[in-house]
């Protein structure tokens, strides 16, 4: 390789020295406009390190002295997102829950809000579509363990199921009534037998009859006379088809056998008052919700549903 500069007759250019081979490089100068937008951007770059934060330091950048910040400008933008809000949500937290559905604007507005609040607390339990899953409730079906109107709703939302420490909270404990000897292996299969010849899923049998003399002396005073459950005490409805944790004969079994406890967050100490309120909103507006309670009071409750003797063979009473 050799080392010597010349000018390259061709072109009238210098070398810079180099050869390879019989291959020399040429020194040619950069075009004038690209030398231009070079400088400019390094003055640029001087002149925006020193109007914005830009040098990393031990615990902090260099603020600029424009004092203009990514955090800065968030918060400004949220300040103005919280005033165009806060007529709306003045009138949503001034407004009772029972009365939004009579304001349907304001009822649409609360419903929107609390789409977006669903789906940063609720869906890990419920499912993006509030569907739920295996001992989380389906909340688009009018199968409610509490109570469907909105008032309900919202009281569930905001003292949870079975919280400690909350006299408002929702309470029910359902006995274990294998574990706990409160009956034999063969009083609960008879048991099972009558909770799904009531929910229609096994035909009449002698173990649905004997099942039913022994849900009206131990369940009926939660799941009611009629097994149409009670929302008193947060009992389930055991003549239809939809289940919390599912209605085949072995998980039936293990439900009476070792009983069920699921929980849910008392929401009233973690969110404020108005997102509580259209979470609820959202919630009745689902599919299932229902209209203001009304009073019950002097209802007869039916008879238990009793297996057909013409059905299958059974015991006569």
């Amino acid at each position: 390789m050799a080392d010597n500069k010349r000018i390259d007759e061709p072109t009238g250019t210098q070398t810079v020295g180099h050869e390879w081979d019989g291959i020399e490089e040429l020194d040619t100068p950069m075009p004038r406009w690209w030398l231009i937008i070079f400088y400019a951007t390094v003055v640029f770059a001087i002149v925006y390190t020193i109007l914005y934060p830009a040098w990393p330091m031990i615990d902090r950048a260099t603020a600029g002295v424009l004092g203009w910040s990514s955090h800065g400008e968030l918060e400004k933008k949220l300040a103005e997102q919280e005033a165009q809000r806060a007529p709306i949500m003045s009138a949503l937290s001034t407004t009772p829950v029972e009365k939004l559905v009579a304001s349907p604007q304001l009822m649409d507005t609360a419903v929107e809000g609390g789409r977006s609040a669903f789906k940063v607390y609720c869906v890990q339990c419920h499912g993006s579509g509030a569907a739920g899953s295996k001992g989380y409730p389906n909340l688009n079906d009018d199968d409610w363990l509490w109570g469907g109107d909105i008032t309900a709703i919202q009281q569930t939302l905001m003292h949870g199921i079975r919280q400690p420490g909350d006299d408002q909270t929702r309470m029910s404990q359902m006995p274990a009534f294998g574990r706990d000897g409160l009956l034999s292996s063969s009083e609960i299969q008879d048991v099972v037998s009558y909770v799904r010849f009531a929910s229609k899923q096994e035909p009449a049998s002698e173990s649905a009859q004997r099942g039913r003399a022994i849900f009206a002396n131990n369940c009926a005073v939660c799941h009611g006379a009629d097994a149409k459950g009670d929302r008193q005490f947060g009992a389930p409805n055991l003549t239809d088809a939809i289940w919390l944790y599912g209605g085949d004969r072995n998980t039936i079994t293990d439900t009476v056998t070792n009983s069920r406890y699921g929980i849910m967050p008392a929401w009233g100490g973690r969110l404020d008052p108005v997102t509580i309120k259209m979470l609820a909103a959202y919630v009745h507006s689902l599919g299932g919700g229902e209209g203001l309670p009304t009073s019950d009071v002097g209802a007869e409750p039916e008879a238990a549903p009793a297996p057909d003797e013409s059905a299958g063979n059974v015991i006569a009473e």
